[in-house]
């Protein structure tokens, strides 16, 4: 398996976006298609207009009342489309999708009913809550006294149906609400979280260099004010610039170091994200603690789990993928653990210690040889049911199980 870098929303884009407007024509049309499914309960009146049992006339009339009515149902199913429409708008068209449900019932007969099924579902998704709670059994009772007319028994048989999808389908607005604030929540929780990274780093910028730059200012000027009746002693204010500049640039790489160094637990987040958006299920382990473990081993053990992730999503063509952290202690002494496994088909990356005969891929030797600055190690290969990662790096001190297996 060789390395490459995480999908992006290419993969997310093949999802209907609940509760958000297509963004594309192809976007369009895939919602188009799940809201033609439900123009099933259209096949008894299209029966009935096609049985040959009305006059041309009234077939005709049928023809088009049907295509009326399908087209504001469309339009308000649409309606946030392009330019939205505003509330009187919408109640203008739920009412016309009664009234046309009515006309057709009475003029047509009973198997027309299945039109009220769509007026209670606009009433669900259209009207604000406390108006669709009583326009909804409105509907249903408007229904039965139309079923009176000739059809009481069809009506009686969808009554239950038109109140209970309309309800349901108040739940489905609610829940696509809830969906669009938490998405709304969760991109105003990634951009404070990227303001605080951005005043820390100019925290610490500031703590860094503000003291070796006003240092090296001061010295500067000295220099300049003993120059040239003291070169010896300009020279001193010199060196101790250059002392001064070095230290702060040493200071400057290791806090660059610390901000590009990976956590396990940012990378155990990051993997859930990614194996759900790639239609993987995940098995992973709860928080890990990690007091006491080196800054280095839980850095390699971070990359480790992001070149797994990597190869899970981009080769397997896994369903499953299980990962577990765990401490062990051995005649070495104790060390920690990072097991992943999926179901998948793998590929051709391996290291020495796995599969015999197998090659390795560029990832994982690099991976391997990272692992192995941190005084860790790597075994990866082919297992019964899919391919299996273990990295292994030394911890502190023997502690019990950070994940889902403890100490053998």
């Amino acid at each position: 398996m060789t390395e490459d870098p995480l999908p992006d929303d290419a993969r997310a884009g093949w999802l209907v976006r609940t509760g958000q407007s297509p963004r594309n024509v192809r976007e369009a049309l895939r919602k188009a298609m799940w809201i033609v499914i439900w123009l099933v309960f259209l096949s008894s009146p299209v029966h009935d207009l096609a049985s040959g049992h009305h006059t041309p006339a009234a077939t005709a009339a049928g023809w088009l009342g049907l295509a009326a009515f399908v087209a504001i149902y469309l339009t308000l199913v649409f309606r946030n489309m392009g330019r939205a429409l505003n509330g009187p708008a919408v109640a203008a068209l739920v009412v016309a999708l009664g009234v046309l449900a009515v006309v057709l019932c009475l003029s047509l007969g009973p198997s027309w009913l299945g039109l009220f099924v769509y007026v209670s579902v606009a009433c669900g998704t259209t009207f604000p809550l406390r108006v669709a709670y009583w326009t909804i059994p409105l509907t249903a009772v408007a229904m039965l006294l139309v079923g009176l007319h000739g059809g009481e028994q069809d009506a009686r048989n969808l009554v239950l149906l038109v109140v209970l999808i309309g309800f349901a389908m108040t739940g489905v607005r609610q829940l696509v609400r809830t969906t669009v604030e938490l998405r709304k929540a969760r991109a105003t929780v990634a951009q404070l979280a990227a303001n605080e990274e951005r005043l820390r780093l100019a925290r610490d910028l500031h703590d860094l260099l503000g003291h070796s730059l006003s240092l090296i200012t001061l010295k500067s000027e000295l220099a300049g004010r003993m120059l040239p009746d003291h070169p010896e002693k300009a020279a001193q204010q010199v060196a101790d610039i250059e002392q001064v500049s070095r230290q702060a640039l040493v200071d400057v790489r290791e806090a660059v170091t610390g901000y590009r160094r990976p956590r396990l637990a940012g990378e155990l987040a990051g993997m859930q994200v990614a194996l759900t958006a790639a239609g993987v299920t995940a098995d992973l382990p709860a928080e890990p603690d990690l007091d006491g473990v080196p800054e280095e081993s839980e850095s390699a053990l971070a990359w480790a789990l992001r070149e797994a992730v990597t190869n899970v999503v981009r080769h397997s063509g896994a369903r499953r993928c299980v990962v577990e952290l765990v401490r062990r202690q051995t005649l070495d002494g104790p060390v920690l653990e990072l097991s992943v496994e999926d179901d998948g088909s793998g590929g051709s990356g391996s290291t020495p210690g796995s599969t015999p005969g197998s090659t390795p891929g560029n990832g994982l030797t690099g991976l391997a040889e990272r692992l192995e600055k941190a005084g860790g190690s790597l075994e990866a290969g082919r297992v019964r049911r899919g391919f299996r990662l273990v990295a292994r790096v030394p911890a502190a001190s023997a502690r019990g199980p950070l994940g889902t297996a403890g100490t053998p």
